[in-house]
């Protein structure tokens, strides 16, 4: 049997990474993340549970570099059968009036102008059968989340639109919403919180996982 293959768009860390490692036993992992070291850290891991990977040391905005990345898929594997997509901009927190321009820009860029691209490269390769998986952060319209909050929103919102075209005839759309873990994107947001009493990021990534299954 020809082994599954997983993308995952922000897999250097986080939970992105926890998710590469978590699918590596019955999956080849496609990792795209900017940190080369994080993502040959990732790689070591995966080889360790047995498994094979790919590694796409890119930036999700960068359009030429997803479209040259989808094609090699195509030409390798003709198909995905999962992607996740956890990359993110996480702007700094600030009243609103205050928010800076180019965070607000680069949040755009990434959280929805990448999001609408990469559907758009990605459900070919995904077919009718494959399944997207996206993760939702309900912090829309809670103070000082103003570029991170209102763009996360459109990114889910734009997500449950291709969610509802494809219900009947696919690809299988999945939104998840994870529960706090001690990421560090967590910790830019909310530095000084106790993180002993967040969920650890793998057993958060196993039940996202096990959801998809149900």
């Amino acid at each position: 049997m020809t082994q599954k293959t997983a993308l995952i768009t922000g897999a250097s860390r986080g939970l992105g990474a926890a998710l590469a490692e978590a699918l590596a036993p019955t999956h080849h992992i496609i990792a795209v993340g900017r940190t080369v070291g994080a993502l040959e850290e990732l790689d070591d891991r995966i080889k360790a549970r047995g498994g094979s990977a790919t590694l796409a040391p890119m930036n999700v905005t960068d359009a030429g570099a997803m479209q040259t990345l989808c094609r090699g898929i195509h030409d390798r594997w003709g198909h995905l059968d999962l992607w996740l997509h956890t990359a993110i901009h996480a702007a700094p927190l600030t009243p609103t009036p205050h928010v800076d321009v180019k965070d607000l820009e680069k949040s755009i860029a990434c959280n929805v102008t990448a999001t609408s691209l990469l559907i758009s490269y990605i459900a070919p390769l995904l077919g009718l059968e494959g399944r997207a998986v996206f993760f939702d952060d309900p912090v829309a319209g809670t103070k000082f989340f103003g570029s991170y909050g209102a763009t996360k929103a459109a990114q889910v919102a734009l997500v449950r639109s291709w969610q509802t075209e494809t219900a009947r005839i696919g690809p299988h759309v999945e939104i998840l919403t994870p529960q706090p873990m001690p990421t560090a994107t967590r910790a830019r947001f909310y530095p000084g919180e106790n993180r002993e009493a967040l969920h650890d990021i793998h057993d958060e990534a196993a039940r996202l996982l096990a959801t998809l299954q149900k």
